[in-house]
This record gives C-alpha cells, sequence and structure tokens, in this order.
C-alpha cells in the first residue's frame, strides 16, 4: 500500500492487481445483466453502453463492489471520509472504434443549479446536472475503475500523463510534449485503476475484437455549499 500511496499521490494515478476474483467479477457481470435498460440513465448505442448512477440502478452491486479489499484499498489511500458521488458503468465493444481525446474530468453531478460563485458551466445530461466546482473541491476527488476485461492499449486503455493533476486547470492545447510524457495504463481483469480526475487522460481507437468493460466510481469528502446536494450520495458505512 505505501507503494500505491506514492504512486498516486506523485503521478496522479496507480494500478492495482487482483483486487477482485473470477467469481466476484463473474457475479458483478451478471447483476450488470438483470438492469432495466428503459431507465432514461441508460445509454446503448452500436459502440458503447453505459449506465449512469449504476449504483443506485442496480442496487446489488453495491455489496458485489464494495468487498473488504476494496474497502482496504479505499481506507488505506483514500481515507474513513470518503463516499460515493458518482458511479457508471460502460462497455466499449468489439465494433467499436472511436477515441477520446486529452482531458481532465472537470465536472460533478449535483442534484439541482442553484447560481454559486465559482460554480461554471453548467449542464444537464440525461436529467442529471453538471457544473465545473471550485478547484479546491476538484482535488479531493478521486476515481477508482473497476476493470471487469483485460485491458490494453489493443482495446483502448486509458494513457495519461503523469504529475498533470498537479497543475491545476491544465488545458490540452497548451501540453509541451517536449516535457510530458504518456503512460499506457493496462489493468488486468480483476484489477483496478485509481486516478484523480485533474490527471489528464486519453484513450486510443481499440485494434482488437475485445470488450472493454469498466465500473467507473468517483469518492469525495467535501460537502457542496448553499443547499447543493451530490447528485449520488452513497455512504460507505459499514
Amino acid at each position: 500500500m505505501p507503494f500505491y500511496r506514492d504512486q498516486l499521490a506523485r503521478a496522479g494515478y496507480t494500478v492495482i492487481p487482483d483486487v477482485f476474483s473470477a467469481h466476484e467479477i463473474n457475479a458483478i457481470s451478471a447483476a450488470l445483466a438483470t438492469a432495466d435498460s428503459t431507465s432514461p440513465t441508460f445509454r446503448k448505442t452500436a459502440d458503447l453502453f453505459a449506465i449512469r448512477q449504476c449504483l443506485k440502478e442496480i442496487p446489488a452491486l453495491q455489496s458485489l463492489i464494495f468487498t473488504n479489499s476494496l474497502h482496504e484499498i479505499i481506507q488505506q489511500l483514500l481515507g474513513d471520509d470518503y463516499f460515493v458521488v458518482k458511479s457508471i458503468y460502460f462497455d466499449k465493444p468489439p465494433q467499436s472504434n472511436w477515441w477520446v481525446a486529452w482531458h481532465q474530468d472537470l465536472t460533478i453531478s449535483v442534484d439541482r443549479k442553484i447560481p454559486l460563485p465559482g460554480f461554471i458551466s453548467w449542464t444537464i445530461k440525461q436529467q442529471q446536472f453538471a457544473v465545473q466546482p471550485p478547484l479546491e473541491i476538484l482535488e479531493h476527488i478521486y476515481t477508482i475503475r473497476i476493470h471487469l476485461d483485460d485491458t490494453d492499449a489493443t482495446n483502448g486503455a486509458l494513457k495519461v500523463i503523469p504529475g498533470s493533476h498537479c497543475k491545476g486547470i491544465y488545458r490540452p492545447e497548451t501540453i509541451d510534449w517536449k516535457t510530458e510524457t504518456e503512460v499506457m495504463c493496462n489493468v488486468p481483469k480483476g484489477g483496478v485503476m485509481l486516478m484523480r480526475p485533474l490527471l489528464l487522460h486519453a484513450s486510443d481507437r481499440a485494434t482488437s475484437n475485445t470488450n472493454r468493460r469498466v465500473m467507473h466510481i468517483e469518492f469525495c469528502n467535501r460537502t457542496l455549499p448553499a443547499g447543493l446536494q451530490w447528485n449520488e450520495y452513497i455512504s460507505r458505512t459499514r
């Protein structure tokens, strides 16, 4: 754990293999298969299947996701006061061949729109309000990505710029490739990737005929101001 904690702080990401067993991954996959695809939080196209608020849409996932192993990782690397603020399941199927440009994750999901200083770029998508909060909130968010398939460069694994999370709002068009280096984040099935949302990341087009299924869960330990609430608050109290 000291190695993973140091890498997460210094580089902005870390990959931990073998967090979930094959049996646990199969159980998660089975629970996902029971979901009601008519819900407005679902998105299904030829090249993407996604479920927003998946931990609320499929309550059975919570006990399957928050195993003793994952609780230990959260406690050791994040802290006891962190709670879920966003959960998304997505499947990039074999026929999908889209890519994602370099970016930071700069928005959070909230329950309503309230004009507040420092909260900018309001949008609404699939009946969810999103907003870019002040940097102080973004700096206290962590993402845990649970991989249900082996993920590498051939099926669209994330690539990142280590340390870029320490540079505040870092516009992709200003990346100086003379000083920055991208790293491919291969994650085995059952492994997890932890990252800071301010870390610049991207993914290339897939070249193999394999799925890339990921559970994307964001955590924070900050209360929002003036009555604004996280749209998806799930306590981790056991």
